[in-house]
């Protein structure tokens, strides 16, 4: 055998001994479920006390997740663990999505009903929150009311972070601070602080931060997360429906849409993005689910 053949037969051992490494594509979607908890509720048009979120609301709910299919599934607006489980129970007994991980986590300030809460088809690692996330806001000081969820994953060999998150709704007491806006930027500032200092941006970190902002797209708050002087923090992932609408909110009793969903990725991140899967779940009747559409897109690890 010459050395030529030699090198030849070598080069096949090194080709079909070397293991083959494939892509893992995974979808992340964010959802606010809309007062998944007992509460006092209108229902076919009479006024309802400490009534569970009824049964045609949850069965939409159940069927925008099964059409979106998400592989991790961030929740806003969860009740108890109990109604967490009872989604969970109700998506795993059908041949809907099949998730096999959930986590849950109450809000950091007293009589906080509704909380955030995640379904999962990987393992996760939950991140305690021992974290101060409290600020000043006028004589006192407050903290974001729904708290933040924080969970990290390991996919394909890749570390990354996804934190989810509710900030504060526009409606307020305070004539001081219409649609509670101050309040919503400082819980947006303290929040990127946390994540600033946990993922320096000179690391070049993997992390996404999704839910439900509860402002608009040029607002002081979504500015807060993605960037700080020339350093880029995240990037806005451009979530749109089939008819390249941007909207994933719908007031009634003003008839007004607005987009108060976003994915946020930061740059390391943002290129795993799959061109083109970042969508808005504009599916029939979801509006009847839910005062807000899902937002979902897929990475490539």
């Amino acid at each position: 055998m010459d050395r030529y053949t030699l090198i030849f037969l070598c080069s096949l051992i090194c080709v079909f001994c070397t293991p083959f490494v494939g892509a893992e594509t995974i979808r992340v979607a964010s959802y606010n479920v809309e007062n998944y908890l007992v509460m006092d509720r209108l229902v076919s048009g009479r006024w309802k006390e400490d009534y569970p979120k009824p049964r045609k609301e949850r069965r939409i709910i159940r069927s925008v997740i099964n059409q979106s299919d998400p592989d991790i599934l961030a929740i806003q607006e969860m009740g108890e663990p109990i109604y967490l489980e009872e989604l969970w129970e109700d998506l795993n007994s059908t041949n809907g999505t099949q998730f096999r991980y959930s986590a849950w986590l109450t809000g950091q300030e007293d009589g906080e009903a509704r909380h955030l809460a995640l379904l999962s088809k990987i393992p996760f690692s939950l991140i305690d929150a021992p974290k101060d996330l409290s600020f000043k806001y006028f004589e006192g000081r407050r903290s974001p009311s729904r708290g933040l969820m924080e969970v990290e994953f390991n996919t394909g060999g890749t570390k990354w972070s996804l934190f989810n998150l509710h900030l504060k709704s526009k409606w307020t007491e305070r004539p001081d601070d219409p649609e509670a806006s101050i309040r919503r930027e400082k819980e947006a500032r303290v929040i990127r602080d946390y994540i600033r200092e946990k993922h320096a941006p000179y690391k070049d970190p993997k992390y996404l931060v999704l839910g439900d902002f509860n402002d608009h797209k040029n607002s002081a708050t979504i500015k807060r997360f993605l960037q700080v002087n020339n350093s880029e923090l995240t990037k806005m992932i451009q979530c749109r429906d089939k008819e390249g609408h941007f909207w994933t909110h719908y007031w009634d009793k003003q008839d007004s849409y607005s987009r108060f969903d976003y994915l946020l990725a930061s740059p390391e991140l943002f290129k795993k993005l799959v061109p083109d899967s970042a969508k808005i779940g504009g599916f029939h009747l979801c509006l009847l689910g839910s005062d807000h559409r899902i937002v979902f897109a897929d990475f490539e690890f």
